[in-house]
């Protein structure tokens, strides 16, 4: 096979959504075991997403020892190893960069969501404090990541079949956790939806969805909560201003036009300089609003610019004080190596 069909194969791979082949999935688990020297798991159990799996996984009490350093860690090693050996050093580098590279951003922007999100559903919090915190990462790291391994695959597709097992789960469904006595596997995601640069991104729902209803928000990349979403059909300027987190304030911004909220404003254009836009807002019954308009100079990877709204004091007069204050300093001192 072609390193371009092998990259087209594993780009399709650790996109697909909807039912997963259960049957050829179950394949790769029990050859996956043999490629290892393992015995067959006496049972594979079958759940609809990474969050009920690990719910399903703390559960079980005759599962046995994880196998995953045998069944995926060594032979994925030993097969690198065995390819860098053969390739050499820049010719592993040439190689990695015509097959997984190109997949690996995706491949692990996903798994990281992923894995947040199931610590945050469990726990009921996003920090991933205290100890049941730890316990679900636990059992997360206990993962083989299924079609989200696409891009180590692509770059091990024809040379060798020693991973046959766990690309053949790859191709058939998602993440799995093989024990002893049990290997737990679960479904695709029935709904993936992301932007022309790959991230995850949705305006009107989850960007990405399983059966059991276990999803995660994003808009161009950025995790977002389901009822932020919700609200972004009643924008108004005056819930847009109110916005204390700048990146949600951002995604308002995006989503509702800065023309239209600099219209619908009546604000006013005072300055201009190298650091951005001050505009003001004058309000009758309360103090001006004055925000500073920047743009990221590192592109995104569709290789657009970031346009980002901050919030300033009233009495703010330049843009480079404004952009100043948001770093504690005054206007004088302000000057920056490379602006962002």
């Amino acid at each position: 096979m072609k390193q371009s069909t092998a990259q087209e194969k594993w780009r399709s791979v650790a996109s697909a959504a909807g039912p997963a082949d259960r049957t050829a999935a179950e394949e790769g688990v029990r050859l996956a075991y043999r490629e290892a020297g393992l015995a067959e798991p006496g049972r594979v159990l079958w759940t609809d997403s990474p969050l009920s799996a690990v719910t399903l996984v703390r559960g079980l009490t005759d599962q046995g020892r994880s196998v995953r350093d045998a069944v995926r860690t060594r032979p994925w090693a030993d097969e690198r190893r065995r390819l860098h050996d053969a390739l050499g050093p820049a010719g592993w580098a040439a190689h990695w960069q015509s097959t997984g590279a190109h997949l690996w951003d995706l491949t692990r922007s996903l798994a990281d969501r992923i894995r947040a999100g199931v610590t945050e559903a469990v726990t009921g919090t996003g920090d991933g404090a205290g100890p049941e915190a730890t316990a679900v990462r636990l059992v997360l790291l206990d993962a083989v990541l299924g079609q989200h391994d696409a891009a180590w695959l692509a770059a091990f597709d024809g040379h060798g079949d020693r991973l046959a097992g766990l690309a053949a789960v790859a191709e058939h469904a998602g993440w799995w956790w093989p024990y002893e006595n049990v290997a737990v596997v679960c479904e695709r995601p029935v709904e993936l939806h992301r932007d022309e640069a790959g991230r995850l991104d949705r305006g009107d729902g989850p960007a990405l969805a399983f059966a059991d209803g276990f999803a995660l928000h994003a808009w161009r990349g950025m995790p977002v909560p389901a009822t932020f979403l919700a609200g972004l059909a009643g924008l108004t300027p005056e819930r847009i201003r109110d916005e204390e987190n700048a990146e949600l304030r951002r995604v308002m911004l995006e989503y509702y036009g800065y023309e239209r909220y600099l219209a619908a404003s009546g604000a006013r254009h005072e300055h201009r300089d190298e650091t951005g836009v001050l505009w003001r807002i004058e309000l009758a019954d309360d103090e001006d609003v004055v925000m500073v308009e920047v743009v990221n100079s590192t592109p995104e990877p569709d290789g657009t610019h970031r346009t980002y709204w901050l919030r300033v004091p009233p009495g703010t007069r330049t843009a480079r004080e404004g952009v100043a204050w948001t770093f504690g300093l005054h206007a004088d001192a302000y000057e920056p190596l490379v602006q962002t």
